[in-house]
This record gives C-alpha cells, structure tokens and sequence, in this order.
C-alpha cells in the first residue's frame, strides 16, 4: 500500500524514488519517542539530523493499514476507506517531500510538509477517483476535504493556526486546480500536471505568493 502511494505521488510529481518508504515504517507505538507515544494518532512522520544525515521514520497505526489492506482504496476509494487512506497518504507524502527536498539541500518547515500534504491528499484521491469512474468529476471531494474534515485541537495543540494556514491555502490551490481539471481531455490533464510538478518544485514563499496571485 504505501509502495503504491509513493509511486502514485511520484507519477504526479515526476520525482525519483531513491528510497522506499516501507522500509522506513514503524507500526509498534513502544518504538516511538517517549515524548510522542503518548499522542492518539494513528500517522507520526520523525526527522532528526545528525552529521549532515537525515534520519526518518513514518510511524502508521497497524489497524490502518489492516483496514486499507481489507478495503484498498486502489480497488475503489470511497467514504468507507478515505479517511484511513488520508493518514496513509499524509505520512507517505511528507517522507516523499522531506527526501526530495533533502536531495537538493533545501530546508523544509513544518508548514512546509503541510501544506504539501493536503494538496497530495486532494491530487492523489481525485487521481484515484478519476480512474475509477472517468466520466464523472468528483465535486463533492473539496467539500470533503477542506469543510468537513476538522483537525484534533487536543493533537494540533499549538500548532493549531498553523494547521489552519496549510488548509486554506492548499484549499485555494485546489480550488482552482479543479477548474482546469473540470474539463475533461489531454490538454486539462497536460495543463494541471504542469502546474502541480512546478508549484512542488518551489520554496515556500514563492508557493504561498503564487497561490495568492492565481486564487
């Protein structure tokens, strides 16, 4: 499952795959840090540096993985399957950029990830959803994602406004990421993998200022 969603991101994204996620995931809690263990949740990416090495693991709660193993959401995304897919997608998401940034000896943010991560969440399950049923736009996915999907206060903690920036500006992105989508055909599709490989590629300040330009 996470093979296949590293793969699907980087499809999108046009990226290499250097490394496997897989073989950089935790399942059992009692392996985390003591300082996260105690959180409930079920997707934890950590990132420590030393020596100019970067250290990553993507912790995923063992019932998410069952559940998506028991109702693969390449098989058929759905109500019943896209949250447990989300978690997923974000811990594959944010190991996928923080490698490829790294790569290129760039630093990344927290707001960084993040903001990367809800668009990865949006662009992967329309993908999926596309080729699922391709005479039909998912419209209802927007909705879904960024006005019905509510962050943990009590996880957030405070980090809450910044949880709050990534999604509202990922929302605007999306937004009109969906307009030139809308219409089907290879010239919509060759215009939003354009746009998408592009906005990747830039840093922070440029992504946020290209959103706000265009939305």
């Amino acid at each position: 499952m996470l093979k296949a969603l590293q793969s699907l991101l980087a499809g999108i994204y046009d990226l290499p795959v250097a490394h496997d996620v897989s073989e950089f995931l935790l399942t059992d809690r009692n392996r985390l840090p003591s300082g996260v263990r105690a959180k409930d949740s079920d997707e934890q990416v950590l990132v420590a540096e030393e020596g100019g090495t970067l250290w990553v693991s993507v912790y995923l709660e063992p019932a998410v993985l069952q559940r998506l193993a028991s109702a693969d959401p390449f098989e058929a995304l759905h109500g019943g399957n896209i949250a447990d897919y989300w978690t997923a997608l974000e811990g594959v998401s944010h190991f996928v950029y923080l490698a490829w940034n790294a790569s290129h000896d760039r630093p990344v943010t927290l707001l960084d990830l993040e903001l990367q991560a809800e668009i990865d969440k949006y662009v992967s399950s329309l993908w999926l959803l596309r080729e699922q049923n391709p005479h039909r736009f998912p419209v209802e996915l927007h909705h879904v994602l960024f006005e019905r999907t509510r962050v943990d206060t009590v996880l957030a903690g405070d980090r809450m406004e910044l949880y709050r920036r990534a999604s509202f500006y990922a929302e605007r992105f999306c937004r009109r990421l969906a307009r030139t989508l809308r219409p089907s055909g290879f010239n919509a599709h060759a215009a939003a993998i354009a746009e998408l490989r592009r906005f990747y590629r830039l840093s922070r300040e440029p992504k946020l200022q290209h959103i706000e330009r265009g939305a």
